[in-house]
């Protein structure tokens, strides 16, 4: 069985292979295909990567859920810091949310390789992509944090701490929701669906992250052009097309394509999972496992692909608290049983985790990096086809520490509406 073949796109297949080689293969014999890049470390034993599944499956398990989007490392990592400043059984939980599947490197621990990850993506910033982002920990009318606690944090994770104002739960919301636009370079973000209710001494984890990518080789302004995207709802948008090499698998058993597709200077990659057929992605939200991630990543090859986008924002504001609790921190939102001894020297009957917030935005867009038209010309020979006109899953993650940044999923694409939902 092979992925769905629109008659148009058999049509319009000869204009997309042109446009995916720059050069008139007529005057210039194409180049050898290059070495492919090295693989980046595998999933298994990342501690980003076992959160963020576990993560994403307890968000999609709510099925009203649309367009999907967080960052597994942060999130990770300020899990990680404040970790750091607790004790007893309220450390044990927020370890327990980091640990792997199989051992991690040789003694590294969860906290080394996330900080380790986190540096890496901030050295790779205005390179490979475009990040606005930050980790702060709010607390409310909360016992003086220790400056042991904030220099580790701050050092490790990036970890900001500002204080919440005296004011009641919508001051507090605004008060968030103005930091969130303002790490996000003021770019407007949906209001969280329920009133923070922050007792005192409260502590909310907030994450926020934007973040455009810029491809290896560029999506042609000219190759783009207006489609029908089959998703929640039918609409119109605009689709970006290139044929290149690219790594790829298709998983004839689940019936998945898995496409990954390598930012500028191969810093960081973009992996997209998508069905063969027209379909929401409930069925691959419940099929994903770390274990058949990493087989499909370790089973891409270098492939001739013919690839087209919808050109999209993906945005969602999430509140994390019930997702958390249900894969088994439960003890750091009780006031009672919370030890946070670590963060404060008076934190007993205190200080509890009142909210784990997270703001994120990711663009597909046709840009690519500095120097594109420098690169040398692909070869491309019978090519595979992945048209995301559908739903899809999208990861994106380092390519030096194999870290997963982003992990969400495009069920809806804005524009012109067809018809009803199916």
């Amino acid at each position: 069985m092979h992925p769905r073949l629109p008659v148009y796109i058999l049509i319009s297949l000869p204009v997309l292979l042109a446009q995916g080689n720059t050069a008139d293969s007529s005057k210039k014999t194409p180049a050898a295909p290059a070495s492919p890049p090295p693989r980046p470390p595998p999933p298994l034993g990342d501690p980003s990567w076992a959160l963020g599944l576990r993560l994403y499956q307890a968000l999609r398990s709510d099925y009203s859920s649309v367009n999907t989007l967080f960052s597994p490392l942060l999130v990770a990592s300020s899990l990680g810091a404040l970790g750091g400043g607790a004790a007893g059984t309220t450390a044990s939980q927020l370890q327990d949310l980091l640990k792997t599947t199989t051992p991690a490197k040789a003694g590294t621990h969860a906290g080394d390789l996330l900080s380790g990850a986190l540096k890496s993506f901030t050295q790779a910033n205005g390179t490979s992509f475009h990040l606005h982002t930050s980790s702060a920990l709010f607390s409310k009318q909360a016992p003086a944090v220790t400056q042991a606690f904030v220099k580790d944090s701050q050092a490790k994770f990036r970890l900001q701490h500002q204080p919440l104002g005296k004011g009641d739960s919508k001051a507090d919301l605004m008060q968030l929701h103005g930091w969130a636009k303002s790490v996000l370079g003021g770019l407007e973000v949906a209001p969280l669906a329920a009133l923070i209710q922050a007792k005192a001494g409260a502590l909310i984890l907030a994450n926020a992250l934007r973040f455009k990518g810029l491809w290896e080789r560029e999506f042609s302004v000219d190759s783009t052009d207006r489609r029908t995207f089959l998703g929640k709802k039918y609409t119109k948008v605009m689709m970006m097309h290139r044929a290149g090499q690219y790594r790829y698998h298709e998983d004839m058993e689940n019936m998945v394509q898995v496409l990954e597709m390598p930012l500028w200077e191969g810093k960081a990659s973009v992996v997209l999972l998508m069905p063969f057929h027209v379909d929401s992605l409930t069925r691959m939200d419940k099929l994903l496992t770390l274990e058949l991630l990493s087989k499909w990543l370790e089973k891409t090859n270098m492939t001739s692909v013919i690839i087209s986008l919808p050109i999209a924002n993906i945005t969602s504001t999430l509140s994390l608290q019930k997702q958390l609790t249900a894969l088994g921190l439960t003890d750091a939102w009780d006031q009672k049983a919370a030890d946070f001894s670590g963060v404060s020297d008076k934190s007993k009957g205190k200080l509890h985790l009142g909210g784990v917030l997270h703001w994120a935005s990711l663009e597909l867009a046709a840009q690519a990096g500095k120097g594109d038209a420098e690169l040398e010309e692909e070869n491309i020979d019978k090519p595979k086809m992945f048209y995301a006109d559908h739903p899809f899953i999208i990861v994106v993650r380092d390519n030096a520490t194999g870290a997963l940044l982003l992990m969400g999923a495009l069920d809806h694409a804005e524009g012109e509406a067809l018809h009803d939902e199916l």
